[in-house]
């Protein structure tokens, strides 16, 4: 059996000086390719659980490892951040000023790639999600399922091997929503990546490998 992708061990997240604990001694692998859904309350801790597997925090006690790199400090978060991990947020967090092809260029920007391979790489996702056709669109024209679509591609087009999704239909209506998710899967499925989605619709657990709830810090 091969190593697990993720690795967390005895994670805690405290803050004002252990005042308050957001995660409580978390153990948690998740394998290669696997969907992993979590849901909870507000406040119970699934931000700072995703702020531990995005390489965006450092715990206050325990070991994280997201495909065999020790996240230890600012510099392993960020090649972390750089070469493991696409992330797809509630609010798209997409840069205005940019075409929808430029904001989906941008994670290969830092990347030993062409400009035309960039681009190459960025139509050929946008066509995928269903955005051949405006991939010179200014994003702040596109619709909130537009723009979502735009935050997909974006976030797949290095292939990480873990995609973190936090609310990703959040702002969306229903049909738009099951657009979105459809192509999440189909995209994740396509390249192999594991899944981790953070959400408050027990209907998007739907088809997961393992649902997981969280309550005070405590995953189960």
């Amino acid at each position: 059996m091969s190593d697990p992708l993720v690795r967390l061990a005895g994670v805690r997240r405290s803050f004002e000086n252990g005042a308050v604990v957001a995660l409580d001694h978390v153990d948690l692998e998740i394998a290669r390719g696997e969907f992993v859904a979590i849901t909870g309350p507000s406040g119970s801790g699934k931000s700072t659980l995703l702020n531990m597997l995005g390489a965006m925090d450092l715990p206050s006690v325990g070991t994280i490892n997201i495909d065999g790199i020790d996240v230890v400090d600012r510099r392993s978060m960020e090649r972390v951040r750089s070469e493991k991990i696409g992330f797809v947020f509630q609010m798209h967090n997409l840069i205005p000023v940019l075409s929808a092809v430029n904001n989906v260029e941008i994670p290969l920007v830092p990347k030993p790639v062409s400009g035309r391979e960039r681009r190459r790489r960025a139509e050929e996702l946008l066509q995928q999600v269903g955005l051949g056709d405006r991939c010179g669109a200014d994003v702040r024209v596109l619709s909130g399922g537009e723009r979502q679509r735009v935050a997909i591609a974006r976030a797949m087009v290095t292939e990480p091997p873990l995609l973190l999704a936090d609310e990703p239909t959040g702002n969306l209506d229903s049909h738009t929503g099951d657009e979105v998710m459809a192509l999440i899967h189909s995209l994740r499925e396509r390249t192999g990546a594991a899944l981790v989605l953070v959400t408050h619709n027990e209907a998007l657990c739907e088809g997961a490998d393992r649902h997981l709830r969280m309550f005070d810090g405590i995953l189960a």
